[in-house]
C-alpha cells in the first residue's frame, strides 16, 4: 500500500488544498493530512478546529487520515511509513520555499521523496491568509473552501456571538 504524506497548517483549509489532496488520492492508497500545529504561529483557529475542519470535508473517504502534528517532517513521514510528502505550489515563491525546505529535509532522511502538486489555475489566488482576511472583514470566502469548512466556520462564528 502506498501512501503519502500532506502537511500544513491549513488554517483553514481551502479548496487549493482540496485540490491537491485529491491529486494525491488519485496517487496513493492514503493520504495522512498532518495540521501543523507550530507554536511561533498565530492561527485563527485551533490545530483540534482544523482538523475537525478537514475530517468534515473527507468523513466520507476511509482512505484520508487526518493528524495534528508538531515536529520535523522527516520524523512524521518515518512514523507514518512512508517517504512520499506532498507539498502543494501556487507560485514560483511557494515552489522557492518549498525547494529550500526540501534540501534542508533532505540532509535529514536521504529517503525523503518529495512531490511539487502545481494549483490549478483557478486557484492560484486562494490562500488561507485570503480567507481569514475575509472572514474577518466580513467578505464572501464560500467559494474559497471546501463545503464543510465554511459551514463549520460559519457554525463557529454563530456559537462565538451567542457566547458573548
Amino acid at each position: 500500500m502506498k501512501k503519502c504524506v500532506f502537511a500544513g497548517t491549513f488554517d483553514p483549509f481551502t479548496a487549493g488544498h482540496l485540490s491537491t489532496a485529491d491529486k494525491c488520492l488519485a496517487l496513493f492508497d492514503e493520504v495522512v493530512i498532518a495540521v501543523a500545529e507550530n507554536k511561533n504561529k498565530t492561527c485563527m483557529f485551533s490545530a483540534k478546529e482544523r482538523a475537525e475542519m478537514i475530517s468534515a470535508v473527507f468523513q466520507d473517504n476511509p482512505r484520508v487520515k487526518v493528524i495534528i502534528w508538531t515536529g520535523v517532517i522527516v520524523d512524521l513521514l518515518k512514523a507514518e511509513n512512508t517517504p512520499f510528502y506532498v507539498r502543494g505550489v501556487r507560485n514560483t515563491v511557494d515552489f522557492e520555499y518549498e525547494n529550500a525546505d526540501y534540501f534542508a529535509s533532505k540532509k535529514l532522511s536521504d529517503k525523503l521523496i518529495t512531490l511539487y502538486v502545481p494549483a490549478e489555475q483557478e486557484l492560484l489566488h486562494v490562500s488561507s491568509t485570503l480567507v481569514k482576511n475575509s472572514i474577518l472583514f466580513q467578505k464572501p470566502y464560500e467559494a474559497l473552501v471546501p463545503k464543510a469548512v465554511y459551514e463549520y466556520i460559519q457554525k463557529r462564528g454563530e456559537l462565538c456571538l451567542k457566547n458573548k
